[in-house]
C-alpha cells in the first residue's frame, strides 16, 4: 500500500479525466481542478462561493481557513473553460445559493460528499492510491516545487503562515539543485 499523502500531477490528471461521463461531470472537474491548482483545503472548496470567482478580471480570491493568509489567484485558460462549463450547469439547476459549488441538491457541497466523490474518481481512475482530498492540495505544493517555485513563494500560495508547513515541498525536489556548480 502506497503511504504518500500527494497525488502526482498525472495522477491529478487521470482524476480529472475521471470525472468524464458521471452524473457531476461538470462539476467535479471543476472542483478537482480548482482544489489541485490553488491548493484549495476541502472546507474551502465547500466554503467557495460566487463571488470569489471574478471571471471578468480572471481571478480567484482564496479564503484560507486554519488561520491562514488569504490571497487572490490567477485563473488560466483550462479553468476558466471548466468554470464556465461548471456555471452554465449550475444555472440550469436554478439554484438561490451563494454556494459555488453545488450539491444534487442545490446546496453547498459538504466535506463528506467532496471525500466520496474524490474516492470514487480516483477508484475509477485506476489509482494504486486511495485518493482523498487533502491529497490535491499537497499536490499542488508539490507541482509547484516541481515548476521552480521557491519556498517563499509556494508559502504564500497556498497561505501557510508557517514556513515550516511548506519546506516539505521543496526540501525533497532534486530540481532545486540543478543550478548548483554551473
Amino acid at each position: 500500500m502506497d503511504d504518500r499523502k500527494h497525488l502526482t500531477a498525472g495522477e491529478v490528471e487521470r482524476l480529472v479525466l475521471a470525472t468524464k461521463g458521471t452524473a457531476h461531470a461538470l462539476r467535479d472537474r471543476c472542483l478537482l481542478l480548482m482544489m489541485f491548482r490553488h491548493g484549495l483545503r476541502v472546507s474551502e472548496a465547500c466554503r467557495l462561493t460566487l463571488g470569489q470567482v471574478d471571471l471578468e478580471s480572471r481571478v480567484l480570491h482564496v479564503a484560507r481557513l486554519k488561520g491562514g493568509l488569504s490571497t487572490t489567484h490567477p485563473l488560466r485558460g483550462d479553468e476558466i473553460r471548466a468554470i464556465k462549463a461548471w456555471l452554465t450547469e449550475r444555472h440550469r439547476m436554478g439554484a438561490a445559493s451563494d454556494a459555488f459549488f453545488l450539491s444534487a441538491r442545490r446546496t453547498a457541497l459538504s466535506r463528506k460528499t467532496v471525500w466520496a466523490l474524490i474516492r470514487r474518481h480516483s477508484q475509477a481512475a485506476g489509482l494504486a492510491i486511495d485518493a482523498h482530498p487533502h491529497m490535491l492540495r499537497h499536490a499542488c505544493g508539490y507541482a509547484l516545487a516541481d515548476q521552480g517555485a521557491d519556498t517563499r513563494l509556494i508559502q504564500d500560495y497556498l497561505g501557510h503562515r508557517n514556513i515550516q508547513h511548506t519546506v516539505r515541498y521543496t526540501a525533497t525536489n532534486p530540481a532545486r539543485f540543478e543550478k548548483l556548480w554551473r
